[in-house]
């Protein structure tokens, strides 16, 4: 038996309870991981509230990303062995004691990365690797606008954008959130709460504009991103914090010929992230090897206190990520 979190209802952080379960079984192609942590993430909270149901054949407990050390290999499940420290970008099931996931969502854990810190990079690192660079196509040179600079997308793709050779623009809504964005490499941070955006890219980019935005905000910004963008952009949307609906003015869309797109990464087939994966291993690893990128967490809650990260994410102070340690909990590895 294990323990693992469930969601008791749709709700407020309080419908997260700690529940006896039976550990899964891997299934062909699957590895079964003892979770040593996993990462708390926004779309975890919109699961929670009843707005996002998971993919079919999905597990109903929450949690995208663990780190941990294999237990069992299900059959067919090659390339890794009993032991070997991971890390797993997981479509539900991390809030748990162990949890199985595809062989090819599976990463060895980067040389110089703590186990505990691991749970961090699968979701976030996969999403922003595949939106900036496979999607939007970034090149160094280019101008990149990351909205919320100070989540866990932010700080990874500040980091990821900088490192190879573009220029990050940023917003953030306090100075201390600010202060971190510029000490991770942005060049502009501007303070949505007192700055207009859109005028502050005019003014900084003497009215060229970006080449590509990664948002996570959506509604109203939709026209404000367009106006922001210079000839030949990009505008990757993959989330819509403030909103689903915006109003666009296409014929900007047409004589600048911008490219509008988005993903979603839960949903998406295991061959679709195994790709990403692959990138991400041989494009990003070694930037974690040579120390070149670090890992911002802003809390760590014991599995038992899910609910409470949950609200600390909510609340939307944090920088960087929230991780939910279980095995410091229950046991040692």
């Amino acid at each position: 038996m294990m323990k693992r979190i469930e969601i008791s209802e749709p709700g407020q952080p309080d419908v997260l309870v700690l529940k006896d379960a039976e550990i899964p079984e891997p299934k062909p192609f699957e590895v079964l991981i003892k979770v040593a942590s996993a990462g708390v993430n926004r779309p975890d909270i919109v699961q929670r509230q009843g707005n996002y149901k998971p993919p079919k054949g999905a597990s109903e407990i929450p949690g995208l990303e663990v780190s941990g050390v294999v237990e069992r290999l299900g059959s067919n499940a090659v390339g890794y062995n009993v032991g070997d420290r991971v890390c797993a970008l997981l479509t539900g099931g991390g809030y748990a004691q162990y949890c199985c996931a595809p062989i090819a969502q599976i990463l060895p854990i980067p040389e110089g990365v703590a186990i505990s810190a691991a749970a961090c990079i699968p979701e976030t690192y996969f999403t922003v690797w595949y939106n900036l660079f496979m999607q939007a196509k970034l090149l160094a040179g280019e101008r990149v606008l990351v909205h919320g600079g100070a989540s866990g997308i932010g700080t990874t793709a500040i980091q990821l954008a900088n490192l190879f050779g573009a220029e990050v623009i940023t917003t953030a809504g306090t100075d201390t959130k600010i202060q971190a964005c510029y000490q991770l490499g942005a060049r502009l941070v501007i303070n949505y709460k007192k700055q207009d955006f859109l005028e502050e890219i005019r003014r900084f980019t003497e009215k060229k504009g970006v080449n590509v935005i990664l948002d996570i905000i959506g509604g109203e910004y939709l026209d404000k991103n367009i106006s922001s963008l210079a000839a030949g952009g990009r505008l990757v949307q993959i989330a819509f914090q403030n909103g689903m609906i915006g109003e666009l003015n296409i014929a900007r869309v047409m004589f600048k010929q911008l490219t509008i797109t988005g993903s979603a990464l839960r949903p998406a087939s295991i061959d679709y992230k195994a790709e990403i994966g692959k990138q991400v291993l041989r494009n990003v690893w070694p930037l974690f090897e040579s120390r070149k990128l670090i890992i911002p967490i802003f809390r760590r809650f014991p599995l038992s206190q899910a609910s409470q990260a949950h609200a600390c994410l909510e609340k939307g102070e944090h920088i960087g990520k929230i991780v939910l340690d279980v095995t410091s909990e229950f046991d040692e590895l």
